[in-house]
């Protein structure tokens, strides 16, 4: 981008260098930086990237006690709208980005309930990644509260896709599962019968859709158990109509970048 047409950024902002990225897809890639000053975030919360003036929020996968922010992007094409993330698919090991100094973000763990319900489509289980890995590296977290022990949490990850190659984090979700009780993993593709999904045999159908059977089965008291959920704005509103005459407490990720 020239110079005489390139953003400018306002305000405060430092820099981050890219140490690490893994392609999964073709459209969706993973991002290690490391900021140039000491960054703090809450776990569910979102950090902001820029290159060449144009910036966006991205939520934060991994815990506050890493080395290295890491981030889940999907790449969305200039053809369909997509203006900072064409860049970032550039980016190579090294590069140099902006960053605002400081995360953002009330998406985060409500640690007045027992059981969390994570609802997330591809890229918007990145806020729970990071919840679930500080659960379990920092037994002080969350500070306690009166009437809920930490013990008695319960967290389950219902994550939806359309093709089983976007479960970015489906490895390691599957290995928590496995070696804790209080962790649930329920993925779901929506497109079952196509190529690209051939050897699938887990859930199938819209993860929104399958909430509340989900829910019921579990026969969880709605009193004591928190709904989250982030990813595509058409999921989060569905799912919070379903909640929405229910006793559930239910919150949602609302930010969604232009090109994402």
């Amino acid at each position: 981008m020239a110079d005489a047409t390139r953003p400018t950024i306002k305000g405060r902002f430092t820099t981050c260098e890219l140490v690490k990225r893994e392609d999964l897809t073709e459209d969706l890639v993973k991002f290690w930086i490391k900021p140039a000053q000491d960054y703090t975030f809450k776990p569910g919360q979102y950090c902001t990237i820029g290159v060449e003036g144009i910036e966006r929020p991205y939520s934060i996968s991994s815990s506050p006690d890493e080395e290295f922010i890491e981030l889940f992007i999907e790449i969305v094409p200039v053809e369909h709208g997509g203006h900072l993330t064409p860049l970032l698919d550039h980016q190579k090991v090294g590069a140099k980005m902006t960053l605002r100094p400081r995360a953002k973000g009330i998406f985060v763990l409500q640690p007045d309930f027992k059981n969390h319900i994570f609802v997330g489509t591809v890229t918007g289980v990145v806020p729970y990644i990071s919840m679930l890995r500080k659960f379990l590296n920092d037994p002080s977290w969350p500070e306690p509260v009166e009437g809920v022990a930490r013990k008695d949490y319960q967290f389950h990850v219902l994550e939806g896709a359309s093709y089983l190659d976007e479960f970015g984090y489906d490895e390691e979700l599957t290995k928590l599962a496995e070696e804790n009780d209080f962790i649930h993993f329920y993925p779901s593709v929506s497109r079952p019968t196509e190529e690209r999904n051939g050897g699938w045999s887990g859930a199938e159908g819209r993860i929104n859709v399958l909430i509340e059977d989900y829910l019921e089965k579990l026969g969880l008291d709605p009193k004591e158990t928190c709904v989250y959920a982030c990813g595509h704005p058409q999921m989060i509103e569905d799912v919070g109509a379903r909640m929405e005459s229910t006793d559930y407490t239910f919150i949602e990720e609302r930010f969604w970048k232009d090109d994402e």
